[in-house]
């Protein structure tokens, strides 16, 4: 017998005892895929407010955190998420709008200062919060939450400071306990993220 075709046979009777055990076997995980998500996405962090004044989740304990990740030199995501964040909130009625904290988080802190996050938030909802801190900082939150986040390649002779970043767009909707409750796509419609946000925040 040809050796190959000795290893195909030997291949499939190994499967099929393989599928054979799996059937007698009760495997079955007692989580459900959004509880996988709510063990995956967010936990503590450490950054700076537009202050100046260090910040950790628990300052936004006891609301509920509506959080965006970009920077303020994106030149069309960010400011149209943002944009759409802040459509969605002014819909809602106060009493559901004072349970929430919106929140940007920048993902490139060596041009996201203090002082040039103040300014780029105030230009969205009043509400809006600006978080920034060191490399390492940043780097934390963002694996806390599943953000990717990285300099594109630019162009021979470009300046430097002109990057660009990719980067993931979500935003993510944090309980009061900071535990993940659900996200928004990317160009969300601000009329469906309010409705959604009312549903839950009751």
């Amino acid at each position: 017998m040809p050796t190959s075709k000795f290893i195909v046979i030997l291949l499939s009777v190994c499967a099929g005892i393989f599928v054979l055990i799996l059937s007698f076997y009760p495997f079955h995980t007692t989580k459900t895929a959004h509880q996988n998500t709510k063990a995956l996405i967010g936990g503590p962090f450490t950054l700076i407010d537009t202050h100046g004044t260090p910040v950790t989740q628990k300052n936004f304990q006891g609301k509920y955190m509506l959080i965006y990740f970009g920077y303020t030199y994106c030149p069309d995501i960010c400011p149209m998420e943002l944009q759409a964040m802040t459509d969605a909130l002014d819909q809602l009625p106060d009493d559901v709008l004072s349970e929430i904290t919106p929140i940007f988080i920048t993902t490139d802190p060596d041009r996201d200062t203090t002082s040039v996050l103040s300014q780029y938030v105030s230009a969205f909802h009043p509400k809006l919060i600006g978080l920034t801190g060191s490399q390492e900082q940043i780097t934390a939150v963002k694996k806390a939450y599943r953000v990717y986040a990285a300099k594109e390649k630019q162009a021979e002779g470009a300046d430097p400071a002109t990057y660009l970043m990719s980067h993931t767009s979500y935003i993510y909707l944090m309980d009061r306990e900071g535990q993940y409750v659900t996200h928004f796509r990317s160009q969300t419609d601000p009329a469906e993220m309010a409705k959604r946000l009312k549903e839950i925040i009751k």
